[in-house]
């Protein structure tokens, strides 16, 4: 028998799972319109690939991966699109993001699509089948699939696959291994092929034996030797990843690390379904198994087209009229839908309808008293006391020291808090400001590196505007004729200085060089002249010519008035 191991803290709500998984999963009935969103996984949102007005198959593709961490987005049925915009989806902030709103024609008509043989292809063609497939992490990261499939840089040894499904009131995921086991476990192959793993370790929390006794009997009936099913101590949060992995393994993810770094690789039970699915069949991600709960009339599960709206499939269920709030998730880490009208997701669940009686609203916070239970719970081992004092003061570098980003928010602190502190979204909100001033810091380093290269860019056009004008000069230097050189006049060293005679003649000889070179320089400007011709003389009317005629004649008498002796003379006076 294995040996399990235990992880720091948890707590034991009750687990409202009965009410839902006492019948089979049902197909949920077509919605009157799907609201698909563009960004339902982690990294970058989908680009859309369709218009309004076009009519698209089941199947496919309406939103393109952007970059290498994304995921393809799929039409869930077919229909005509009518409308691409922003409208509110189901997020912690209430914000609209970009969603394709398709209208069904009820025909359900499917793209050609084919599966391919996992050990025939090679591993690239099967992530890439994965990525445009939409494959992500069904159990709440929504982490692309494909990124979380390759093995190159650490050597993997154990695939964990995780069916603890550890928060109240959730039951999809025990409902699918009681009745889809076969498919998970080939699932799990694909994904254990590709990291060539050594083995398969499915953990299963001890509260759903039905789904462990599926479990171990496909992989008896398949006769997977490198696979064993073993139930895990039901503790809250033993279905993240790295607690169960500890449990599992005893290996301790400490902060900063990926599991992958320890040899460990963990993907979602309904995830390993969906990659069986894309890769066999060549069927794209359209739909999950989604527990509808809470103030129903009939809690259950059903498998549900992604973009319904969940109006319409808590209607389904038989939502009581005293409703006053969706949850998606459970009640520990769901999330209070803004609307019904947002659609289901990829990481959509489970749906809890929340009355007054079964969720009051919260009671006022007060102040800590330093207990230190939340200390006591927390299953990352951090000190939440502290983290709340830091965030509520904004002080978020100290947050950070107290290792804030290694909170998974499981919100086991508040559950615990006497003072019925929100301690959870004060996390979120201090993760928020951080990653908010990163971007700013980020977007200033860029403005500068560009405001630098800028300057640079000038600075250098100057010096190449300098060195062209030098090189001009110097051409211009090269090409002009040179001047006569002055004859050289030797000073006689017995020369007195005060000699009035060898001043005169060395005045004489300084004129005679200036003459000389005023003669050049009258010589040049007389060819200079005759070389040049007028650029305004031709084309001239009758009228210029006379007016040009006439000061020619003005001119011409008064050279010949200056040429007479006497000439400027001043008339005698009267």
């Amino acid at each position: 028998m294995r040996k399990l191991f235990k992880f720091h803290g948890g707590v034991h709500p009750p687990t409202h799972k009965t009410e839902s998984s006492r019948t089979p999963i049902v197909q949920a009935a077509m919605p009157s319109k799907l609201v698909i969103p563009l960004h339902q996984h982690v990294g970058n949102r989908a680009v859309p690939t369709v218009q309004v007005g076009e009519r698209v198959l089941k199947g496919q593709i309406i939103g393109r991966p952007e970059g290498r961490l994304s995921s393809a987005v799929h039409a869930s049925t077919s229909g005509t699109v009518s409308a691409v915009d922003m409208q509110v989806v189901a997020h912690f902030s209430g914000l609209p993001d970009l969603c394709v709103t398709i209208i069904p024609d009820g025909k359900d008509e499917w793209i050609a699509h084919s599966g391919m043989d996992y050990k025939q292809t090679p591993h690239s063609e099967l992530r890439q089948r994965l990525r445009e497939a939409g494959i992500v992490g069904l159990g709440g990261a929504v982490f692309p699939s494909d990124m979380k499939s390759y093995s190159h840089k650490h050597k993997i040894k154990t695939l964990v696959l995780n069916g603890a499904e550890c928060e109240p009131y959730i039951t999809c995921d025990d409902l699918l291994m009681r009745e889809r086991a076969n498919e998970i476990l080939r699932g799990a192959e694909v994904l254990r092929e590709l990291l060539y793993a050594e083995e398969v370790l499915i953990g299963i929390e001890d509260n759903k034996p039905e789904a462990i006794a599926a479990m171990r009997q496909a992989v008896a009936d398949d006769g997977h030797a490198r696979m064993e099913v073993i139930a895990v101590p039901t503790l809250y949060p033993g279905g993240g990843a790295k607690q169960l992995i500890r449990v599992l393994t005893g290996i301790e993810v400490a902060a900063g690390v990926r599991s992958t770094e320890k040899g460990v690789q963990c993907f979602n039970v309904a995830t390993a379904y969906c990659a069986w699915r894309a890769i066999t069949f060549g069927e794209p991600l359209l739909s999950r198994i989604v527990t509808v709960t809470g103030n129903v009339e009939r809690a259950q599960n059903f498998e549900v087209l992604l973009g319904t709206p969940v109006d319409e499939l808590v209607a389904q269920a038989g939502s009581k009229a005293d409703t006053y709030k969706h949850i998606m998730g459970g009640p520990m880490m769901g999330v209070d839908l803004p609307s019904g009208a947002v659609g289901v997701t990829k990481a959509t669940n489970c749906i809890i309808e929340a009355s007054q009686a079964m969720f009051p609203p919260p009671q006022a916070a007060m102040p800590c008293i330093r207990c230190a239970r939340c200390a006591a719970v927390c299953p990352a081992e951090l000190q939440p006391q502290d983290m709340y004092w830091f965030a509520k003061g904004k002080d978020f570098g100290k947050t950070q020291e107290f290792h804030l980003f290694d909170c998974i928010e499981c919100g086991a602190c508040a559950y615990v808090c006497p003072s019925h502190i929100p301690l959870v979204q004060y996390y979120r909100f201090a993760k928020s400001e951080i990653w908010q001033r990163e971007q700013e810091q980020q977007a200033a380093e860029v403005a500068r590196e560009r405001h630098e290269f800028h300057m640079l860019r000038i600075e250098r056009e100057k010096q190449e505007k300098a060195e062209r004008l030098a090189q001009k000069e110097k051409a211009a230097l090269a090409a002009k004729p040179a001047a006569p050189t002055p004859l050289p006049v030797a000073a006689d060293p017995n020369a007195d200085p005060e000699n009035t005679l060898q001043m005169r003649i060395d005045s004489a000889v300084a004129h005679s060089n200036m003459q000389m070179r005023i003669d050049a320089a009258a010589a040049r400007a007389k060819e200079q002249v005759a070389t040049e011709q007028p650029k305004n003389t031709d084309a001239l009317t009758p009228q210029q010519q006379a007016e040009i005629a006439e000061i020619e004649a003005r001119r011409a008498k008064f050279h010949e008035i200056a040429s007479h002796p006497g000439a400027d003379d001043e008339s005698p006076k009267q």
